[in-house]
Formats: C-alpha cells, sequence, structure tokens
C-alpha cells in the first residue's frame, strides 16, 4: 500500500504528529477502517493509531513515488 496522508490536525498528539506534514499510511485491518482510525509512523519513530480526521489523503506524484521508496 502506496497511500500518503496529509496532517491536518494534531490536537492531543501536537508532539506526536506534525500538522501539514505528509505521512505513509500503513495497510489498515478491518477493524481500523470501522472504527475510521488510521495507522502511521509518528514522530517517535513507532506506529500508532490515530483518528482518520486527523489526516487527508493525497495523491503523490509518481517521480516523488520512486525517490521515497529510494530513500526508504
Amino acid at each position: 500500500m502506496n497511500e500518503f496522508v496529509l496532517c491536518v490536525e494534531n490536537e492531543g498528539d501536537s508532539e506526536s504528529l506534525e500538522l501539514w506534514k505528509i505521512y505513509r499510511r500503513l495497510a489498515p485491518t478491518p477493524t481500523e477502517e470501522e472504527e475510521k482510525l488510521i495507522r502511521v509512523i509518528d514522530e517517535s519513530g513507532e506506529d500508532y493509531l490515530y483518528p482518520a480526521s486527523f489526516f487527508v489523503p493525497i495523491t503523490v506524484p509518481l517521480d516523488a513515488l520512486k525517490r521515497l521508496s529510494m530513500a526508504s
């Protein structure tokens, strides 16, 4: 899954999530989708669940995706 999201809200999690930063969304489980949660690797370097309302899905251009995969 190569889905990216933009953080648009971080109330209560400002140390873990940076506003306007792009995060890679990790593959959701059916439960996470049902509960409207998104799993990302946050600023702690660990993956955590956050409300889906904190993020907006974005489309990353193919050239940027290639460069991101080389950096990973």
